[in-house]
Protein backbone atom coordinates (compact mmCIF):
# COMPACT_ATOMS: atom_id res chain seq x y z
CA UNK A 1 0.00 0.00 0.00
CA UNK A 2 1.48 3.23 -1.01
CA UNK A 3 2.45 6.13 2.09
CA UNK A 4 0.05 8.83 2.82
CA UNK A 5 0.71 11.77 1.68
CA UNK A 6 0.95 13.97 4.61
CA UNK A 7 -1.69 17.09 4.07
CA UNK A 8 -0.45 20.57 5.80
CA UNK A 9 -2.00 24.24 6.00
CA UNK A 10 0.76 26.56 5.64
CA UNK A 11 0.04 29.89 6.49
CA UNK A 12 3.00 31.87 5.12
CA UNK A 13 4.34 35.21 3.21
CA UNK A 14 5.68 35.35 -0.21
CA UNK A 15 7.13 38.00 -2.25
CA UNK A 16 6.34 40.93 -2.78
CA UNK A 17 8.11 41.97 -0.82
CA UNK A 18 11.56 40.85 -0.97
CA UNK A 19 12.49 39.59 2.56
CA UNK A 20 14.43 36.55 3.56
CA UNK A 21 11.39 35.25 5.28
CA UNK A 22 9.46 35.52 2.06
CA UNK A 23 12.06 34.14 -0.06
CA UNK A 24 12.28 30.75 2.17
CA UNK A 25 8.60 30.66 2.51
CA UNK A 26 8.48 30.65 -1.64
CA UNK A 27 11.30 28.15 -1.73
CA UNK A 28 9.43 25.63 0.82
CA UNK A 29 6.21 25.82 -1.24
CA UNK A 30 7.75 25.61 -4.67
CA UNK A 31 9.74 21.96 -4.00
CA UNK A 32 8.27 18.62 -5.03
CA UNK A 33 7.87 16.60 -2.13
CA UNK A 34 6.79 12.55 -2.03
CA UNK A 35 5.64 12.70 1.69
CA UNK A 36 3.67 15.83 2.67
CA UNK A 37 1.63 18.17 0.23
CA UNK A 38 1.03 21.60 1.44
CA UNK A 39 -2.22 23.91 1.23
CA UNK A 40 -1.00 27.72 0.97
CA UNK A 41 -2.63 30.26 2.77
CA UNK A 42 -1.06 33.67 1.58
CA UNK A 43 0.07 36.27 3.86
CA UNK A 44 -0.07 39.83 1.93
CA UNK A 45 -0.21 42.48 4.54
CA UNK A 46 2.54 44.75 2.51
CA UNK A 47 3.15 45.65 -0.78
CA UNK A 48 6.90 47.18 -0.08
CA UNK A 49 9.49 46.81 2.65
CA UNK A 50 8.52 49.92 3.99
CA UNK A 51 5.47 48.69 4.93
CA UNK A 52 6.31 45.70 7.07
CA UNK A 53 5.11 46.24 10.96
CA UNK A 54 3.62 49.02 10.20
CA UNK A 55 -0.10 49.26 10.89
CA UNK A 56 -2.64 49.96 7.75
CA UNK A 57 -6.42 49.90 8.06
CA UNK A 58 -6.19 47.35 4.53
CA UNK A 59 -4.61 45.07 6.95
CA UNK A 60 -7.45 44.48 8.92
CA UNK A 61 -9.41 43.32 6.20
CA UNK A 62 -6.75 41.04 4.74
CA UNK A 63 -6.28 39.33 8.38
CA UNK A 64 -10.04 38.75 8.15
CA UNK A 65 -9.73 37.14 4.65
CA UNK A 66 -6.71 35.22 6.10
CA UNK A 67 -8.52 33.50 9.27
CA UNK A 68 -11.78 32.51 6.89
CA UNK A 69 -9.41 31.27 4.37
CA UNK A 70 -7.56 28.64 7.15
CA UNK A 71 -11.21 27.64 8.44
CA UNK A 72 -12.01 26.89 4.80
CA UNK A 73 -9.52 24.92 4.05
CA UNK A 74 -8.95 23.37 7.51
CA UNK A 75 -12.30 21.59 6.24
CA UNK A 76 -11.70 21.17 2.39
CA UNK A 77 -8.59 19.30 3.04
CA UNK A 78 -8.95 17.30 6.71
CA UNK A 79 -5.71 18.67 7.08
CA UNK A 80 -4.96 18.13 10.79
CA UNK A 81 -1.32 20.08 10.69
CA UNK A 82 -1.02 24.14 10.75
CA UNK A 83 2.46 25.36 9.58
CA UNK A 84 2.92 29.17 10.61
CA UNK A 85 6.37 31.22 10.66
CA UNK A 86 5.71 33.46 13.76
CA UNK A 87 5.96 37.28 13.32
CA UNK A 88 9.10 38.92 13.96
CA UNK A 89 8.81 40.56 17.80
CA UNK A 90 7.24 43.55 17.53
CA UNK A 91 3.77 44.52 18.75
CA UNK A 92 2.01 44.99 15.30
CA UNK A 93 3.10 41.51 13.69
CA UNK A 94 2.68 39.78 17.58
CA UNK A 95 -0.79 41.04 17.33
CA UNK A 96 -1.45 39.46 14.23
CA UNK A 97 -0.30 36.64 15.02
CA UNK A 98 -2.61 36.57 18.62
CA UNK A 99 -5.64 36.82 16.17
CA UNK A 100 -4.60 34.00 13.69
CA UNK A 101 -3.39 31.91 16.04
CA UNK A 102 -6.00 32.05 18.61
CA UNK A 103 -8.74 31.82 15.93
CA UNK A 104 -7.21 28.79 14.39
CA UNK A 105 -5.03 26.49 16.20
CA UNK A 106 -7.63 25.10 18.01
CA UNK A 107 -9.17 23.30 15.11
CA UNK A 108 -5.42 21.45 14.36
CA UNK A 109 -3.85 18.78 16.15
CA UNK A 110 -0.32 19.82 15.67
CA UNK A 111 0.97 23.00 15.22
CA UNK A 112 4.38 23.79 13.70
CA UNK A 113 5.98 26.89 14.53
CA UNK A 114 9.23 27.88 11.73
CA UNK A 115 11.03 30.66 13.15
CA UNK A 116 12.68 32.65 10.54
CA UNK A 117 12.99 36.19 13.15
CA UNK A 118 14.95 35.38 16.17
CA UNK A 119 13.66 37.21 19.75
CA UNK A 120 10.41 35.74 20.83
CA UNK A 121 11.53 34.89 24.08
CA UNK A 122 12.85 38.30 24.48
CA UNK A 123 10.40 40.25 23.36
CA UNK A 124 7.90 37.99 25.74
CA UNK A 125 8.99 40.01 29.40
CA UNK A 126 8.35 43.62 27.76
CA UNK A 127 4.85 43.07 27.62
CA UNK A 128 2.19 44.03 29.82
CA UNK A 129 0.01 41.25 31.90
CA UNK A 130 -2.96 40.74 29.52
CA UNK A 131 -0.33 40.72 26.46
CA UNK A 132 1.71 38.09 28.35
CA UNK A 133 -1.83 36.07 28.46
CA UNK A 134 -2.75 36.58 24.77
CA UNK A 135 1.30 35.29 23.76
CA UNK A 136 1.03 32.14 25.62
CA UNK A 137 -2.71 31.33 24.11
CA UNK A 138 -1.24 31.79 21.15
CA UNK A 139 2.18 30.10 20.86
CA UNK A 140 2.55 27.97 24.05
CA UNK A 141 3.56 23.95 23.37
CA UNK A 142 3.64 23.81 19.44
CA UNK A 143 4.30 20.32 18.29
CA UNK A 144 7.48 21.09 16.71
CA UNK A 145 9.68 24.61 16.70
CA UNK A 146 11.93 25.00 13.71
CA UNK A 147 14.67 26.87 14.20
CA UNK A 148 16.89 28.15 11.40
CA UNK A 149 20.05 28.59 13.48
CA UNK A 150 21.09 27.41 17.41
CA UNK A 151 20.80 30.62 18.55
CA UNK A 152 17.28 30.63 17.15
CA UNK A 153 16.46 27.48 18.95
CA UNK A 154 16.00 29.25 22.21
CA UNK A 155 12.40 30.32 21.07
CA UNK A 156 11.10 26.83 20.78
CA UNK A 157 12.46 26.00 24.08
CA UNK A 158 10.98 28.91 25.59
CA UNK A 159 7.54 28.41 24.22
CA UNK A 160 8.17 24.49 25.25
CA UNK A 161 8.21 22.88 22.31
CA UNK A 162 7.51 19.09 22.43
CA UNK A 163 10.40 19.06 19.71
CA UNK A 164 12.65 21.62 18.24
CA UNK A 165 15.16 21.01 15.05
CA UNK A 166 17.53 23.44 13.47
CA UNK A 167 17.29 23.23 9.84
CA UNK A 168 19.69 26.24 8.11
CA UNK A 169 18.17 27.79 5.41
CA UNK A 170 19.11 26.62 1.97
CA UNK A 171 18.90 28.04 -2.09
CA UNK A 172 19.30 27.49 -5.18
CA UNK A 173 22.55 27.37 -6.72
CA UNK A 174 22.89 30.52 -8.92
CA UNK A 175 26.13 29.49 -11.04
CA UNK A 176 24.21 30.06 -14.31
CA UNK A 177 25.52 33.95 -13.89
CA UNK A 178 28.89 33.11 -14.20
CA UNK A 179 31.99 35.59 -12.92
CA UNK A 180 30.88 38.18 -15.67
CA UNK A 181 33.87 40.41 -16.90
CA UNK A 182 34.73 43.95 -15.19
CA UNK A 183 35.69 46.97 -16.59
CA UNK A 184 37.96 48.40 -13.66
CA UNK A 185 41.34 49.35 -15.74
CA UNK A 186 42.66 50.31 -12.33
CA UNK A 187 41.56 46.74 -10.61
CA UNK A 188 40.38 48.62 -7.34
CA UNK A 189 38.39 45.87 -4.96
CA UNK A 190 34.36 46.00 -4.22
CA UNK A 191 33.24 45.92 -1.03
CA UNK A 192 29.62 44.66 -1.57
CA UNK A 193 26.42 44.75 1.26
CA UNK A 194 22.87 43.42 0.32
CA UNK A 195 20.24 43.70 2.44
CA UNK A 196 17.45 46.17 3.70
CA UNK A 197 19.52 49.67 3.92
CA UNK A 198 19.13 50.80 7.45
CA UNK A 199 21.29 51.19 11.14
CA UNK A 200 20.55 48.10 12.50
CA UNK A 201 21.47 46.37 9.32
CA UNK A 202 24.87 47.53 9.94
CA UNK A 203 25.47 49.88 6.94
CA UNK A 204 26.50 52.82 9.13
CA UNK A 205 28.88 50.76 11.13
CA UNK A 206 30.10 50.00 6.96
CA UNK A 207 30.30 54.02 6.53
CA UNK A 208 32.43 54.32 9.12
CA UNK A 209 34.47 51.38 8.25
CA UNK A 210 35.16 53.22 4.51
CA UNK A 211 35.72 56.33 5.78
CA UNK A 212 38.75 54.76 8.47
CA UNK A 213 39.87 52.68 5.10
CA UNK A 214 39.82 55.93 2.93
CA UNK A 215 41.77 57.61 5.10
CA UNK A 216 44.77 54.20 5.88
CA UNK A 217 45.16 54.82 2.09
CA UNK A 218 43.21 51.66 1.01
CA UNK A 219 42.52 51.81 -2.47
CA UNK A 220 38.27 49.87 -2.84
CA UNK A 221 34.70 50.87 -3.77
CA UNK A 222 31.92 49.95 -1.88
CA UNK A 223 28.66 49.13 -3.29
CA UNK A 224 25.58 49.23 -1.06
CA UNK A 225 22.51 47.18 -2.38
CA UNK A 226 19.15 47.51 -1.08
CA UNK A 227 16.28 49.90 -0.34
CA UNK A 228 16.14 51.93 2.80
CA UNK A 229 14.46 51.45 5.52
CA UNK A 230 12.91 54.85 5.72
CA UNK A 231 13.96 58.28 3.92
CA UNK A 232 14.88 59.50 7.61
CA UNK A 233 17.62 56.70 7.04
CA UNK A 234 18.75 57.25 3.72
CA UNK A 235 19.34 61.29 4.20
CA UNK A 236 21.21 60.25 7.43
CA UNK A 237 23.58 58.08 5.36
CA UNK A 238 23.58 60.16 2.49
CA UNK A 239 24.75 62.92 4.69
CA UNK A 240 27.48 61.32 5.77
CA UNK A 241 28.69 60.15 2.90
CA UNK A 242 28.90 63.46 1.66
CA UNK A 243 30.50 65.11 5.20
CA UNK A 244 33.40 62.70 4.65
CA UNK A 245 33.24 63.50 0.96
CA UNK A 246 33.18 59.26 0.30
CA UNK A 247 31.62 60.09 -3.04
CA UNK A 248 34.11 58.16 -4.84
CA UNK A 249 33.96 55.00 -2.59
CA UNK A 250 30.83 54.76 -2.07
CA UNK A 251 27.72 54.14 -4.57
CA UNK A 252 24.03 53.41 -3.24
CA UNK A 253 22.76 51.29 -6.16
CA UNK A 254 19.00 51.14 -4.71
CA UNK A 255 17.53 47.33 -4.60
CA UNK A 256 18.66 45.06 -7.06
CA UNK A 257 16.90 41.88 -8.51
CA UNK A 258 17.32 38.73 -10.45
CA UNK A 259 20.21 38.81 -13.01
CA UNK A 260 21.16 42.26 -11.42
CA UNK A 261 21.24 41.15 -8.04
CA UNK A 262 23.74 38.19 -9.52
CA UNK A 263 25.98 40.31 -11.55
CA UNK A 264 26.45 42.68 -8.34
CA UNK A 265 27.66 39.28 -6.72
CA UNK A 266 30.29 38.38 -9.57
CA UNK A 267 31.71 41.97 -9.59
CA UNK A 268 32.55 42.05 -6.09
CA UNK A 269 35.59 40.99 -4.10
CA UNK A 270 34.39 41.45 -0.50
CA UNK A 271 30.84 40.92 0.85
CA UNK A 272 30.56 42.83 4.08
CA UNK A 273 27.06 42.33 6.44
CA UNK A 274 27.78 43.73 9.86
CA UNK A 275 23.86 43.69 11.54
CA UNK A 276 23.16 44.15 14.84
CA UNK A 277 19.21 43.96 13.81
CA UNK A 278 17.28 42.40 16.81
CA UNK A 279 15.43 40.00 15.00
CA UNK A 280 18.52 38.97 12.73
CA UNK A 281 18.36 35.06 12.33
CA UNK A 282 20.17 33.30 9.46
CA UNK A 283 20.40 35.70 7.19
CA UNK A 284 20.46 34.53 2.92
CA UNK A 285 22.44 36.96 2.08
CA UNK A 286 25.84 35.59 3.72
CA UNK A 287 24.74 31.97 1.74
CA UNK A 288 24.42 33.69 -1.10
CA UNK A 289 27.37 35.84 -0.92
CA UNK A 290 29.11 32.25 -0.44
CA UNK A 291 27.84 30.46 -2.95
CA UNK A 292 28.92 33.24 -5.47
CA UNK A 293 32.81 32.55 -3.97
CA UNK A 294 32.88 35.65 -1.87
CA UNK A 295 34.66 35.72 1.76
CA UNK A 296 32.62 37.48 4.12
CA UNK A 297 33.01 40.65 6.79
CA UNK A 298 30.08 40.15 9.59
CA UNK A 299 29.17 40.48 12.95
CA UNK A 300 29.27 37.83 15.09
CA UNK A 301 25.50 37.63 15.58
CA UNK A 302 22.57 35.76 15.84
CA UNK A 303 22.95 33.12 13.33
CA UNK A 304 25.50 34.50 11.49
CA UNK A 305 28.41 32.14 13.31
CA UNK A 306 26.53 29.14 12.05
CA UNK A 307 27.14 30.34 8.61
CA UNK A 308 30.56 32.21 8.38
CA UNK A 309 33.39 30.02 9.67
CA UNK A 310 36.19 32.53 11.08
CA UNK A 311 39.26 32.70 9.34
CA UNK A 312 37.80 29.72 6.58
CA UNK A 313 35.36 31.70 5.30
CA UNK A 314 35.68 35.17 6.34
CA UNK A 315 35.86 36.69 9.73
CA UNK A 316 33.62 37.61 12.18
CA UNK A 317 33.72 40.78 14.21
CA UNK A 318 31.82 42.31 17.14
CA UNK A 319 28.69 44.27 16.72
CA UNK A 320 28.76 48.16 15.86
CA UNK A 321 32.76 48.01 16.26
CA UNK A 322 33.85 49.56 12.73
CA UNK A 323 37.27 49.15 13.54
CA UNK A 324 37.77 46.09 13.44
CA UNK A 325 35.74 45.59 10.42
CA UNK A 326 37.66 48.18 8.76
CA UNK A 327 40.81 45.77 9.94
CA UNK A 328 39.20 42.70 8.69
CA UNK A 329 38.36 44.38 5.12
CA UNK A 330 41.44 46.05 4.84
CA UNK A 331 42.95 42.57 4.95
CA UNK A 332 41.19 40.88 2.74
CA UNK A 333 41.03 43.72 0.32
CA UNK A 334 45.26 44.02 0.19
CA UNK A 335 45.66 40.39 -0.40
CA UNK A 336 43.81 39.02 -3.41
CA UNK A 337 45.34 35.06 -2.69
CA UNK A 338 43.44 34.76 1.25
CA UNK A 339 40.27 36.38 -0.83
CA UNK A 340 40.36 33.67 -3.45
CA UNK A 341 41.07 30.89 -0.66
CA UNK A 342 38.56 32.55 1.43
CA UNK A 343 35.71 32.57 -1.41
CA UNK A 344 36.30 29.12 -2.28
CA UNK A 345 36.05 27.27 1.00
CA UNK A 346 32.96 29.45 1.74
CA UNK A 347 31.41 28.02 -1.91
CA UNK A 348 32.23 24.17 -0.41
CA UNK A 349 30.80 25.49 2.70
CA UNK A 350 27.34 26.47 0.94
CA UNK A 351 27.93 22.97 -1.44
CA UNK A 352 27.73 20.94 2.32
CA UNK A 353 25.58 23.08 4.18
CA UNK A 354 23.26 24.97 2.53
CA UNK A 355 22.13 24.08 -0.85
CA UNK A 356 17.94 23.93 -1.57
CA UNK A 357 17.84 19.92 -1.67
CA UNK A 358 19.44 19.79 1.85
CA UNK A 359 16.56 22.64 3.03
CA UNK A 360 13.78 20.75 1.60
CA UNK A 361 15.27 17.10 2.40
CA UNK A 362 15.44 18.37 6.52
CA UNK A 363 11.87 20.48 6.63
CA UNK A 364 9.90 17.19 5.03
CA UNK A 365 11.37 14.91 7.19
CA UNK A 366 10.46 17.55 10.06
CA UNK A 367 6.91 17.78 9.20
CA UNK A 368 7.00 14.09 8.88
CA UNK A 369 7.89 13.62 12.13
CA UNK A 370 5.08 15.20 13.79
CA UNK A 371 2.45 13.39 11.56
Amino acid sequence: MPEQVISIIAVAQTPPPVHGQAVMNQLLLEGTYSKIRFHHVRMAFSDDIQEVGVFRWKKIIHLMEIFFQIIRLRFQTGSSILYYPPASPNKVPFLRDCVLLIGTRWLFRRIVFHFHANGLCDFYPTLPIIFKRLFLWAYNRPALSIAISQQGARDGEFLRSKKTVVIPNGIPDAREFPKVSIDRPDKIPVILFCGMVSREKGVGILLEACQRLRDRGVPFRCRIVGRAASAMEQKLFDDFVQLQKLHNEVEFTGPLHGAEKWKALAQADVFCFPTFYSAEAHPLVAIEAMMCNLPVVASNWRGLPDIVVDGETGYLVSPKDPEATADRLQLLLENPSLREHMGQAGRERYEEQFTIDKFRHRMEEALCSVA
